[in-house]
């Protein structure tokens, strides 16, 4: 039972990293417009975001620091600032795409506006932050999150042709009337949906909260190898939901109801009960997530004392930029922008910050001077250096392919 509950930091991160907003439109709307002929990129995401988070993780346990902390004193000021404004932006960006997750949820509850909730969301997530304990956060919102299991659910329940399925799988191509273009830049929407950077530094800076040491490093492995594949199954089983419901009737994703709709349409009222309760467990743990991570990455930029474990009085500059980050976040939402938009920019432009997230966490995890003996080894290495080239590569290409294609239209 021990062993179960230490695992539960990974299950958050899983279900608020893989399975938030961001990987709810994507996972769906790829599923809805391409079918299966993407599922390699998720499998490429979760292999990819298992080696930095097994690494962040590792920094955490063994030098006893949290991994933006490090990079700062490793790499410079400078380096670090551009590491901090890159990530912090777009963290911030998919808060607000969270809060207004959390609100369209509520919506397709209680049929009342979701802007009218997006104050009422950011409140209680600032609530949450303020006054529940870490642990009770992870277990809460993790355990609850899994509810999107329906989704595996419906998929057997929409009765494929597996054959046909492992087919389209094995041999990937661009579907009739879509262009290459339009393919790589939802693509590396994907991909990037499950590498967002605020999952290391949620996932470094939890390690901390909960005082991992060199003792905790199963327990860390524990939760990067079972947590972050838990959510890559739930964000493929929504893909395959969307492929086999949505893309043969041309049902575009534009609305989270779309989202829900093969639940729905399978499992009748159970299952559309249980999976709204998935979305805002999953949506409002990635919130708690983003809101934090923000805080996280400021105060540890600045050398702040920080985190919820410490008393709020000796961090009140860490939860003063977790209040400003919630209030940005309500303020871009209340605008009216379409949230689906926000996901899909935020996913875009967290592709563009990949490099600056994961290449420092590549160089302290090889610095035998705070990892001692614990300094990757020759696997993790040429894993970390083959996927910084991918990373490189969608960061790159991210923006001049969504100008290419209209942001995908």
């Amino acid at each position: 039972m021990k062993r179960l509950f230490a695992v539960t930091l990974g299950i958050l991160t899983a279900i608020g990293g893989f399975v938030d907003i961001g990987d709810l439109v994507a996972s769906s709307l790829v599923g809805a417009r391409f079918g299966f002929s993407l599922v390699w990129v998720l499998v490429l995401g979760v292999v990819g975001i298992c080696v930095y988070a097994e690494m962040a993780g590792r920094v955490a346990a063994v030098a006893g620091r949290p991994t933006f902390d490090l990079v700062r004193e490793r790499l410079g000021p400078r380096v670090a600032l551009a590491n901090l404004v890159g990530s912090l932006l777009v963290t911030v960006l998919t808060l607000a795409a969270e809060l207004a997750g959390v609100a369209l949820a509520i919506e397709l509850i209680s049929s009342v506006a979701y802007l009218l909730w997006v104050p009422a969301v950011g409140l209680v997530v600032w609530v949450v932050i303020w006054r529940a304990r870490f642990e009770t956060m992870e277990r809460v919102f993790g355990f609850a999150g899994l509810a999107l299991v329906v989704f595996g659910v419906a998929v057997f329940k929409l009765d494929p042709s597996w054959g046909s399925v492992l087919h389209r799988i094995t041999q990937p191509d661009v579907p009739g009337g879509e262009g290459l273009p339009t393919y790589a830049y939802y693509g590396i929407a994907l991909f990037a949906s499950a590498m967002t950077p605020y999952e290391v530094f949620f996932f470094s800076s939890g390690g901390i909260e909960e005082r991992w040491s060199r003792k905790d490093l199963i327990t860390a492995r524990m939760n990067v190898f079972v947590g972050f594949p838990l959510g890559g199954l739930l964000a493929l089983s929504i893909m395959a939901a969307a492929a086999l419901l949505l893309h043969p009737a041309g049902i575009a994703v534009e609305h989270l109801s779309q989202v829900v709709l093969p639940v729905a349409y399978s499992l009748g009222k159970v299952g559309l009960g249980l999976v709204l309760l998935g979305v805002f467990a999953a949506t409002f743990g990635a919130a708690l997530e983003t809101g934090l991570s923000s805080g996280y990455t400021v105060a540890q930029y600045f050398g702040w004392t920080w985190g919820k474990t410490a008393a709020p009085r000796t961090a009140s500059r860490f939860h003063v930029v977790v209040i400003v980050s919630l209030i940005a976040g309500m303020m871009l939402i209340l605008t009216g922008v379409d949230p689906i938009k926000v996901t899909e920019y935020s996913l875009v432009f967290a592709a563009v910050a990949l490099p600056l997230t994961y290449l420092p966490i590549l160089v302290v995890a090889n610095d035998p001077e705070y990892m001692g003996e614990a300094v990757n080894g020759r696997f993790a290495n040429i894993m970390g250096g083959l996927y910084l080239v991918v990373v490189l590569a969608a960061s790159v290409a991210a923006i001049p392919l969504m100008i290419a294609t209209k942001a995908g239209l």
